[in-house]
């Protein structure tokens, strides 16, 4: 599973992305919005753990821009913001599950083990060799690049195919 963490907390991200490493994820992260909205438009990851109160640009405003970017990564809200309200908010701006801080890395655990379930039975259409990716469904290439020709979609996923022959 390949998961961004976008934390300002060093203890915690330091926490967060040693322990998911440790379960087999490729890990990368972010301490700063702008940085993690940046990994987040150029990368397609199955979760991104997302901090709400961050520098420069807040978790709310990421979220927001992802969504409407049509970046469908499941994200998990991991914020110090526990009234009812931030909740409701997050989830209606497209979160989709959030946690409050202090939490058990058991439930956090859990919860991203729910979310990729779900993109998995939703059959997301990607194929990844190396550090390439090519989101067929959408047309990206490495998460960033955008072919409004078929062509080179094709072009690129016939090249996967004949490479893993």
């Amino acid at each position: 599973m390949k998961i961004l963490i976008i934390e300002d907390d060093a203890h915690i991200l330091s926490f967060l992305k040693r322990g998911l490493e440790e379960e087999g994820s490729i890990v990368e992260s972010a301490s700063e919005g702008e940085e993690g909205e940046y990994l987040a438009l150029l990368n397609p990851y199955d979760v991104i753990i997302l901090d709400w109160m961050l520098p420069g640009k807040s978790g709310l405003e990421i979220l927001q821009s992802l969504r409407e970017k049509e970046i469908q990564s499941p994200v998990l809200m991991l914020t110090a913001r526990s009234e009812i309200s931030d909740k409701v908010l997050g989830l209606r701006k497209g979160a989709d599950d959030y946690l409050s801080k202090p939490f058990s890395y058991e439930e956090l655990l859990a919860r991203i083990e729910a979310l990729y379930r779900r993109t998995l039975s939703q059959g997301r259409n990607t194929v990844t060799l190396k550090e390439i990716t090519i989101d067929l469904e959408h047309k990206r290439v490495n998460g960033g690049c955008w072919y409004d020709r078929p062509c080179d979609v094709v072009v690129f996923s016939s090249l996967f195919h004949f490479h893993s022959l």
